[in-house]
């Protein structure tokens, strides 16, 4: 059983839910460590001498019989139902019905048997999932490593700890270090854990296995247009993402763009960054951004994994990894960016509260392109994020290392 004692940031808050009735669904990108955490929730239970059950929905014989019946679990496993019984169950989404599975089990015994479940991506489950199972269910998303996480796995759990915004310098160093790698190949555990010369090929593995999983349950017909298309948004970090040009590039209809840039969402494999704007006119694209969920997938698809220091789209990385960082402590739809007819922009602006520039080199930064957002939203703190820099402020204002977001 792989690293189940390396615990990662979700697990415990899982923990907190094991006492409620609702369902627990855990969803995310194939790979990133779902059924890890499902096997981690095991072992905790397992010490609270309650029982427990592991169900993995890719074996067939399981799924034609609870396809049949959801009450055909009971001839799979015995239940007291006197007392309360773990099921914890992989891959939900390849049932038939998983709504009708789900809500059956929490109406007719939430109070005996408590479900935990994994479902490799959303769109699956939005599509099945007809009834919204509200107040039946808790969600969770586990997402590629965070920083601290990966550090965790490098066998760096007292650095992992530390309070970022007040390092030593040897702690910096070490930082600095492994954050290098972190640019470059990612978060995927896998991948974290191989040792460099074999990074390459365990993310060539898992594009070609698990994101054509995708693209085949997805009933994809345009496979080579799939990964153009992922391989252009790889290419444009940062810049807007204009459907119809794209589909004109890809020989493709808009609606085909469209519908393969929401199976990259589903997926966990992108994301879109909607425009902030309060009704001011200069304001008026609502074009998004698109994002890499993990950046050493981007570099793959570029297949480019030169060091940091060496890359003319360093910058772009930087970005991807700073939306990364926000997203440990922001929902997606908290995340914006701001941007003018004139070309004026901020790279993140965060729940209307904080807004993030990203520079490489921030002696480049330029009061001026940025006052007008200063007056337009006073109250908004302001940051630069850059990595390794050298000074803590410019022009009053706080440069900060993506760690530290």
């Amino acid at each position: 059983m792989a690293n189940l004692s390396i615990l990662r940031d979700l697990t415990p808050k899982i923990q907190e839910q094991l006492k409620n009735d609702e369902v627990i669904l855990i969803i995310g990108a194939r790979q990133v460590g779902k059924t890890t955490i499902l096997h981690q929730l095991e072992e905790i239970i397992k010490t609270q001498n309650l029982p427990t059950y592991f169900l993995n929905l890719e074996d067939p014989e399981y799924l034609a019989l609870l396809n049949a019946s959801p009450k055909n679990l009971f001839k799979i496993f015995s239940f007291d139902l006197k007392q309360k019984t773990f099921v914890l169950i992989d891959e939900v989404q390849y049932l038939k019905n998983p709504t009708n599975f789900l809500k059956y089990f929490y109406d007719q015994y939430k109070r005996s048997i408590k479900i935990i479940a994994t479902g490799s991506s959303a769109f699956y489950l939005d599509r099945k999932f007809k009834d919204s199972l509200a107040g039946r269910k808790k969600i969770f998303t586990l997402q590629t490593l965070s920083f601290r996480e990966f550090l965790r796995f490098k066998g760096e759990e007292e650095l992992s700890k530390k309070d970022f915004q007040k390092l030593v310098l040897s702690e910096r160093e070490k930082i600095v270090f492994h954050y290098q790698e972190y640019l470059i190949y990612g978060g995927y555990p896998k991948v974290v854990l191989a040792p460099i010369a074999e990074k390459e090929e365990v993310l060539k593995d898992l594009v070609y296995s698990y994101i054509k999983k995708d693209i085949f349950e997805a009933s994809i017909k345009q496979e080579e247009v799939f990964f153009k298309l992922l391989k252009i948004l790889a290419s444009q970090i940062g810049n807007l993402v204009n459907a119809s040009e794209l589909a004109s590039t890809l020989g493709v209809s808009r609606t085909t763009i469209d519908d393969y840039l929401l199976l990259m969402q589903k997926s966990f494999h992108i994301s879109l960054v909607k425009p902030f704007y309060k009704n001011i006119r200069k304001e008026i694209t609502k074009m998004p951004k698109a994002y890499f969920m993990d950046v050493g997938l981007r570099n793959f698809l570029l297949k480019d994994f030169r060091s940091f220091a060496a890359r003319q789209d360093n910058g772009q990385i930087l970005e991807n990894v700073a939306y990364k960082e926000l997203l440990k402590n922001y929902e997606p739809e908290d995340i914006k960016f701001w941007r003018t007819t004139q070309k004026q922009e901020i790279d993140f602006v965060v729940n209307g509260k904080f807004a993030y520039e990203v520079k490489i080199n921030p002696k480049t930064f330029k009061l001026g392109n940025y006052k007008p957002f200063g007056i337009f939203y006073p109250q908004i703190k302001f940051f630069i994020v850059s990595f390794d820099a050298q000074d803590k402020t410019i022009a009053n204002i706080p440069i900060i290392e993506p760690w530290q977001i």
